[in-house]
């Protein structure tokens, strides 16, 4: 978002004088750090607000998910009924991902993300309400719009961050707030639960336990208006008023991005891992119930740790990439998000196929750890694909991940479990594939293509500097150097990122 030049000899007028933390002048005083133990306003406060509201919007989404089991025997509902209410969950968000970016452009991530937040806890509070099988679709197709503040959480810290931190802070608010689905799980499933069982039957206490995470959202959306802000220099509103920012159209951004083919393979990578996370969040806890004879709180307990990689596997995966981009480019990239796919898919087929608890229960975590770390992997590549209109192409490929869970959950509504984890590996191994189409300019491909003279400069140039380690942020293509280095051959630079892996 670019500023307007102010006249010569008149001062800029901005929120703050003063900062608490290192900022950018010519990056519209974006932070050049983060400071993970600080709240100051505006920068460290925003990132704070970013992820949390992210995992609240978690919290009302996906509250009722661990208490599908007991949901289901009190309608007697069937299991293509409950899946019907699943994909209607996910699918409330597609839409809203798509439209949500341009709404940042104008009006910023914190209107929109209160705005959201607000609207999701009024159908979360009316749970209690559903009396079969439509009611409960309607109403979490409603809750699901939750979902889309994905993009302003995105939005949010790229707004307070310069380029070269900002791919570390979306890697953590994304990751944190994701955290969001396992910890929904456990509080939900294993602690309110019970809790509110103790003074009522099964059926009032899954009635009436939602009104807790509805009131925190509504909460929360309220709050963050008043204690948060738009941009480093201030919000919307002020700046457009004092001439500190100009109207940007967003429409001609989304067109470019939609036209690029690469967008697209992204999109359908991005449904094949966060599309399988919200699979999970849905899936698990009945899946432990029915097939292990579990109680709801135990089941709910072992479905939150697919969630609680979270915590670690998406920075690691943009960590991952953004080594191997330093040692090969963009060829470095592709072959780390390959390899996550294709590992992801052979742990589904594995975890399909497990009969022992215990063992069900840890190739869920590593099964879990590679679907996070494609998740950052695939944002690691998504800033190449056409840089100036990023915001959009990143709009496009969230919107592939809520697209994908809606497939797998049709595929979980039609056949049996194991039939529909077979189909969902299958199509993960697949979507693997689609590496090797990925051609984005400038850059080489999986196995084949050169990068260009900048693109090789600046990926040189990064792995010989300590900067921190970007998920969505495009390195500074360095023409000096790009004459000083000499191109490897593909065979080299695999065993390159191999050894990469290695260590």
């Amino acid at each position: 978002m670019s500023s307007t030049p102010v006249p010569s000899g008149q001062a800029e007028i901005k929120k703050y004088d003063t900062y608490h933390i290192n900022v950018d002048p010519d990056q519209d005083d974006k932070a050049t750090e983060i400071k993970l133990l600080s709240f100051k306003r505006p920068h460290m406060r925003a990132f704070h607000c970013s992820w949390f509201c992210f995992f609240i919007a978690f919290f009302i989404w996906f509250a009722i998910a661990p208490l599908l089991p007991e949901v289901k025997e009190t309608l007697g509902l069937t299991k293509q009924q409950i899946w019907t209410s699943n994909i209607c969950s996910v699918f409330g968000t597609i839409f809203l991902r798509f439209v949500n970016g341009p709404l940042c452009d104008k009006y910023g991530a914190r209107i929109p993300m209160s705005i959201i937040l607000s609207f999701a806890s009024i159908p979360c509070a009316l749970t209690g309400l559903v009396n079969g099988a439509t009611s409960l679709a309607v109403l979490r197709f409603f809750i699901g719009f939750g979902g889309s503040t994905f993009v302003m959480c995105q939005f949010w810290t790229s707004r307070m961050f310069t380029k070269e931190v900002v791919g570390t802070a979306n890697a953590l608010v994304g990751g944190w707030g994701n955290l969001g689905g396992g910890v929904t799980q456990i509080v939900m499933g294993s602690v309110l639960f019970p809790l509110f069982k103790t003074g009522m039957s099964a059926e009032q206490a899954w009635r009436t336990v939602c009104i807790v995470p509805a009131v925190v959202g509504l909460a929360t959306g309220i709050t963050i208006l008043k204690i948060s802000d738009d941009a480093p220099k201030g919000n919307y509103d002020e700046m457009k008023k004092n001439g500190t920012m100009a109207e940007v159209s967003a429409a001609g951004s989304f067109r470019t991005g939609a036209a690029n083919i690469n967008t697209w393979l992204l999109f359908v990578q991005y449904a094949c891992c966060f599309g399988v996370e919200l699979t999970m969040n849905n899936a698990a806890a009945s899946y432990f119930k029915s097939t292990f004879e579990l109680t709801t709180e135990v089941s709910a307990a072992i479905a939150s740790l697919f969630g609680w990689m979270n915590l670690f596997a998406r920075g690691v995966g943009g960590f991952v990439s953004d080594k191997a981009n330093a040692r090969m480019g963009m060829r470095g990239r592709l072959w780390w998000q390959t390899i996550c796919l294709v590992l992801e898919g052979c742990m589904v087929f594995i975890f399909a196929n497990t009969k022992s608890l215990g063992l069900a229960i840890f190739i869920m975590v590593i099964f879990s750890s590679f679907v996070q770390a494609a998740e950052g992997s695939s944002y690691g590549i998504v800033p190449y694909v056409n840089p100036p209109v990023t915001g959009s192409i990143a709009g496009i490929v969230g919107a592939g991940g809520n697209t994908g869970a809606v497939c797998f959950g049709l595929g979980f509504r039609q056949l049996e479990t194991k039939q529909a984890f077979l189909l969902m590996a299958s199509c993960i191994v697949a979507s693997g594939v689609l590496s090797l189409f990925v051609n984005i300019k400038g850059h080489a491909g999986l196995i084949s293509g050169e990068d260009s003279e900048e693109a090789i400069a600046a990926w040189k140039k990064m792995g010989g500097s300590m900067a921190a380690p970007t998920t969505l942020a495009v390195p500074e293509p360095d023409v000096e150097t790009a004459k000083e280095v000499e191109k490897t051959t593909s065979a080299d630079q695999f065993n390159e990122f191999m050894e990469v892996v290695k260590s």
